[in-house]
């Protein structure tokens, strides 16, 4: 078999078909860069989706007082996942800039995104707890 394509056996027959061949043959070469931005600005989306989210979590906590029961640890984490939120909406950034076709950069990239993931894990915890001590609205209206 030839190492340098990729061969599949089908049917278990021994025919084997040039999957790399037929897959340009009928589709463009996927652009790592293009799909890096699109990834990226998917998850900025959503960055920016919770970001609104908390800041509305944190306009309900301060509305009910410092009389709430949790209302210093609810700042408290409403406050770190804002933060972390708006890190990571940088890191999401640097990481848009570079380009992937370039190994240079590579381990750079690899650390930036290894970095964006664990801090949405923190930031997925904090919201976590935030939920379960429970931010609830006024009633009032604004």
């Amino acid at each position: 078999m030839d190492t340098n394509t990729v061969d599949m056996e089908l049917n278990g027959v021994g025919e084997t078909a040039n999957l790399r061949e037929n897959y340009t043959k009928s589709h463009e070469v996927l652009n790592m860069n293009h799909y890096a931005n699109k990834k990226s600005a998917a998850e900025s989306m959503l960055d920016i989706a919770l970001l609104m989210a908390n800041a509305s979590q944190m306009k309900a906590v301060i509305d009910q007082g410092p009389t709430f029961n949790y209302y210093v640890p609810l700042i408290i984490f409403i406050s770190l996942s804002l933060i972390l939120q708006i890190v990571v909406g940088i890191l999401l950034i640097f990481i848009v800039k570079h380009d992937l076709n370039d190994p240079a950069k590579h381990a750079t990239l690899e650390n930036l995104n290894n970095a964006a993931t664990g801090l949405v894990f923190i930031i997925v915890i904090f919201n976590i707890l935030i939920t379960s001590f429970g931010v609830q609205g006024s009633g009032k209206l604004a």
